[in-house]
């Protein structure tokens, strides 16, 4: 039976550039690192780098185990490795290892694993393990930007999540683990960028979209860059510049990782989609939603990519539609584009539920079904589970108030919506 090929890793390698002779090269040289003597092994054959690739070695020795998740920043569990099912009766190879030489290597590297520093000559170093641990705290703020959205506690802690990235730079690390630490304090940054564009604090904003770029450039992280590209152009509109926007759209477009990966390309199409629309390029808009479309559909969606863009697939598109389609005053297809993201929408999602909600009432109300559209914005206020709404989706709403008051000024159904939602709507 043909073995599995571990695209997971495959695909690690091409995202970071590494040839099979390099990692082996880098991998050596971290254990000599690790270990702080030369010739801690026998030395890492590209041979058996591309043995990892193709799957006929599915868990390599232990210090190259410890030697991977220094230099990616990842567990091994995330690059595709996987121990071996010891019930089957042919478990795929294992690389073969001295048991004596790995427990020294295990003994050597407890400092590194445990915070122990074994004799006077070592010193208490940055590593894989810090690096993942910044990155799953990250991971967590995610969650709680996709539940609650943004908040004064998310980006106090993403700021301080930035804060300690930084300060870990004075402390000995590989210089990839550097670039990581400053990758990180970026995507810190640039969260705590969001959730103030989320809460529409655009002052408070600005400065953090400038100094997460400073970081990404410093990472020379291009997914980084792009994020921040992305959060700028969705202040801009906010900002009534849409003419920035645009470009902010277009500079993510230019980030080297819209070339490797078509999901980002999509992305920051859809953003480019959004800029026209609001100027009023209709053809524009619509070819750039094209784009969107087409790039999405080239998409791996088993790649590996950092939690921030975990947002964006096939249901935000298809809000991102509903927002054109609205601007550009087809009101028939943003309703269809919204009804789209809401079946598709993952549960997890909640504040981009909440969103999609709110532009489907407001496709409704500029049909003239004003009854519907005010019943389909009561469903919007129990999602957040009675925590504060983040600032965008308040002035969506004072939006659809202002539309409806102008679509029926005297008629009932505007004050009874304002009476029965004005305390939640208007809850900071």
């Amino acid at each position: 039976m043909a073995r599995a090929r571990n695209q997971v890793f495959v695909a690690w390698m091409e995202r970071e550039g590494w040839t099979a002779p390099a990692l082996a090269k880098k991998l050596d040289d971290v254990v000599q690192d690790l270990t702080r003597r030369s010739g801690a092994g026998r030395g890492l054959s590209e041979i058996t780098v591309h043995k990892w690739r193709s799957g006929e070695t599915s868990w390599p020795q232990e210090k190259y185990r410890i030697a991977l998740e220094e230099v990616s920043g990842l567990a091994v569990a995330a690059l595709g490795f996987a121990p071996p099912d010891r019930r089957k009766k042919k478990p795929m190879p294992v690389e073969d290892e001295d048991p004596v030489h790995r427990r020294s290597f295990l003994a050597l590297t407890a400092g590194s694993a445990g915070g122990v520093v074994l004799g006077p000559s070592v010193t208490a170093g940055v590593g894989g393990g810090d690096v993942l641990r910044l990155r799953q705290q990250l991971d967590a703020l995610m969650a709680l930007d996709d539940s609650r959205g943004g908040h004064d506690t998310l980006e106090r802690t993403a700021l301080a999540g930035a804060q300690e990235a930084v300060a870990l730079q004075g402390k000995p690390a590989t210089q990839r683990t550097r670039q990581r630490l400053f990758s990180l304090a970026a995507d810190y940054t640039a969260t705590a960028a969001w959730s103030c564009v989320d809460a529409r604090r655009s002052a408070r904003a600005q400065p953090l979209h400038e100094r997460a770029l400073h970081l990404a450039g410093l990472a020379r992280d291009p997914v980084a860059t792009m994020r921040v590209w992305n959060s700028v152009a969705i202040l801009a509109h906010q900002r009534g510049a849409h003419a920035e926007a645009l470009a902010a759209g277009q500079a993510a477009r230019a980030t080297a990782i819209t070339r490797r990966d078509p999901l980002f390309a999509s992305l920051a199409h859809a953003r480019i989609a959004i800029a026209h629309a609001h100027l009023g390029d209709h053809q524009s808009a619509l070819r750039s939603l094209g784009h969107a479309e087409k790039a999405l559909a080239k998409a791996d969606p088993a790649r590996p990519r950092p939690s921030w863009i975990a947002f964006y697939g096939r249901a935000e598109l298809h809000a991102i539609t509903s927002i054109v389609h609205n601007r550009l005053g087809n009101s028939p297809a943003a309703e269809a584009a919204s009804h789209h993201a809401l079946t598709t929408l993952p549960q997890a999602f909640v504040r981009n539920r909440a969103f999609a909600t709110a532009r489907l009432a407001l496709a409704q109300l500029h049909q003239g079904d004003l009854d519907q559209a005010t019943a389909t914005t009561a469903r919007i206020f129990p999602l957040l589970g009675g925590a504060a709404l983040p600032g965008r989706l308040r002035t969506l709403l004072g939006d659809f108030h202002r539309d409806l008051i102008t679509a029926a000024p005297n008629a009932p159904v505007a004050r009874e919506w304002a009476d029965r939602h004005r305390t939640h709507w208007r809850r900071t």
